[in-house]
């Protein structure tokens, strides 16, 4: 029936600008082109980000993407040191993560967990 998750997907205002954004900031590339959106690869995940325009209402959506980083405290200063908005760094006792923000007051969070005796 269902075999796999295929994109998560996020409204934004402007496409284009919102691209360059994710590509600048985040590091993702464009993938494929569409009309009033397009779908972002993101690393070696094979679930992509897709940016689609409409309308945007920040902060009401519960829902967001969670983004996995072996090295999360250098992720956290390169976003930092691209102005990209970030929550501080918070530890369950678990996991390690921290909450993102686009130009559009998107939600995201990064988060790092130890897989395989990672530290």
């Amino acid at each position: 029936m269902i075999e796999r998750l295929d994109t998560v997907c996020l409204k934004v205002r402007d496409v284009i600008e919102s691209s360059k954004w994710y590509e600048e900031k985040l590091g993702f590339t464009v993938s494929f082109e569409g009309e009033g959106y397009r779908v972002l690869s993101i690393g070696e995940s094979s679930v992509p980000l897709t940016i689609e325009e409409g309308e945007v209402e920040a902060g009401r959506s519960k829902s967001y993407p969670i983004f996995y980083s072996k090295d999360i405290e250098t992720t956290y200063k390169k976003l930092q040191s691209k102005g990209v908005q970030v929550s501080e760094i918070q530890n369950d006792d678990v996991n390690h993560f921290f909450d993102v923000y686009d130009q559009d007051g998107n939600r995201m969070q990064i988060c790092f967990f130890s897989q395989n005796g990672e530290k």
